[in-house]
């Protein structure tokens, strides 16, 4: 099974202090997909869909998001101190240490055994270095890109910064979003770490791909990538996807009852699918129309 570039990127945001600068290049300019909320009481929303790191800058600020943008009362994210990486880590290291763990190669096939040699290597690991580390941390871990991909040219990241002095929702927290992977059975953290492994070969041109169809806002090939590798498997996508969703949902619902007009910005895949955002929020009731 393999690790889709959207979980790559899952996991690169709660590990933001992996994240890799990549080299100054000119903003790509993009055109990412958003819809606006409306509710029969009049409620409003904005669902904004992210990526959490790219090999270059993207220049994301569209009329039509900035228009969004500055009608919204609150920016609604998963991670309010995204760039907060000694923060992320502290909470990383609490989370991810059980004393008496057996060596990583023995959570791991034989077959793999070539694979983890080699990622250790290239990430700059011992086997005694992960030692008493949890195996959803350990894949995490060997998860980041070699190269290429810089946490410092996320969205989300973004977003919290042009917001200036909006008030800032966090959906979940760091704590929150490592926990899910924390409190997989032990059976699900090992099929993580394979799959990882199992992804170690995958050309580097598959995140530019991902960058590439959030750029243009094409949200049916980002939706297709929900629904392959680790999230094609009912555990995992349970986990992972559609329980988030729906706390999420329900927050934005929260959020609009009140009277408050949030900006959503979350991982881009969280918006689209029959689980998706705008899929919960259509059968809750609302309007939801992608703007131009």
């Amino acid at each position: 099974m393999i690790l889709t570039t959207h979980m790559r990127r899952f996991a690169l945001i709660l590990l933001a202090t992996l994240a890799l600068t990549g080299c100054k290049r000119e903003p790509l300019e993009a055109n990412p997909a958003i819809w606006h909320v409306a509710g029969s009481r009049g409620e409003e929303a904005w669902l904004f869909g992210t990526i959490h790191a790219a090999p270059r800058p993207l220049d994301w600020r569209t009329e039509t998001v900035d228009t969004a943008l500055a009608q919204a009362d609150t920016v609604m994210v998963e991670l309010a101190n995204v760039g907060d990486d000694a923060a992320i880590a502290e909470v990383f290291s609490s989370l991810s240490r059980t004393s008496g763990l057996p060596p990583v190669t023995q959570r791991v096939p034989p077959e793999l055994h070539s694979a983890l040699r080699g990622m250790l290597k290239e990430r700059k690991f011992k086997e005694s270095d992960l030692r008493d580390v949890e195996t959803w941390a350990i894949a995490l871990m060997l998860a980041r890109p070699a190269q290429g991909s810089d946490g410092r040219n996320g969205i989300d990241r973004a977003v919290i910064a042009a917001a200036k002095k909006k008030p800032i929702v966090e959906l979940e927290g760091a704590t929150s979003q490592l926990s899910i992977f924390d409190s997989l059975p032990e059976a699900e953290q090992r099929q993580l770490l394979a799959a990882v492994l199992a992804d170690a070969e995958v050309v580097s041109g598959e995140d530019e791909h991902l960058v590439e169809s959030w750029r243009l806002g094409d949200a049916a090939r980002i939706e297709a990538e929900t629904r392959t590798g680790l999230l094609a498997d009912p555990e995992l996508r349970a986990a992972l996807f559609t329980e988030r969703n729906l706390r999420w949902a329900s927050r934005i619902v929260a959020q609009m009852n009140s009277g408050e007009r949030p900006f959503v910005a979350v991982g881009a895949a969280h918006m689209v699918g029959p689980d998706g955002l705008i899929a919960l929020l259509q059968r809750a009731g609302y309007s939801v129309t992608r703007l131009p």
